[in-house]
């Protein structure tokens, strides 16, 4: 499964500004509208919520049809301690993961040293700086017929 992460901070929470073992490395991935839209039309939730599924017989069997999967985790602050509003994580398998790849994708960008410079701001307890340079991330207006993957 691949996954979207559109969340800067939360990537950063997830490789650890870059530092992990073998998560050195931090691409941003430009996708097209449609396709992530695709995604979500196509996706089930993670996690099993009651009331939008019959039974948990019915999600899990949604769940293993779907080529995308919703899941929601804690946003991350500069600290990247979580906040108490939550992340769109967006997994992609099967169908929607080939469609990723081979018509979805529009860039990619070696964004290593912007995670770099923000995490050396932090470090040095220059939050106003590091704040300056992360990536604007605006709310994402949801097609209404999308709201059932809701955090």
């Amino acid at each position: 499964m691949t996954w979207i992460k559109p969340s800067f901070l939360w990537m950063m929470y997830r490789c650890g500004w870059g530092t992990k073992e073998g998560q050195e490395t931090v691409l941003a991935v430009e996708i097209t509208r449609e396709g992530f839209e695709w995604a979500l039309a196509h996706a089930c939730l993670s996690a099993y919520e009651r009331g939008l599924h019959p039974d948990r017989a019915a999600w899990s069997r949604s769940l293993r049809r779907a080529p995308a999967r919703v899941q929601w985790d804690p946003e991350r602050d500069l600290h990247l301690r979580p906040l108490p509003y939550r992340s769109l994580q967006l997994g992609l398998a099967a169908e929607a993961s080939s469609r990723y790849a081979d018509e979805w994708l529009v860039s990619i960008s070696d964004v290593t040293g912007l995670a770099r410079a923000v995490h050396a701001h932090v470090r040095a307890g220059e939050s106003a700086a590091a704040r300056e340079l992360l990536p604007v991330e605006r709310p994402y207006a949801v097609p209404g017929g999308l709201a059932h993957l809701g955090a």
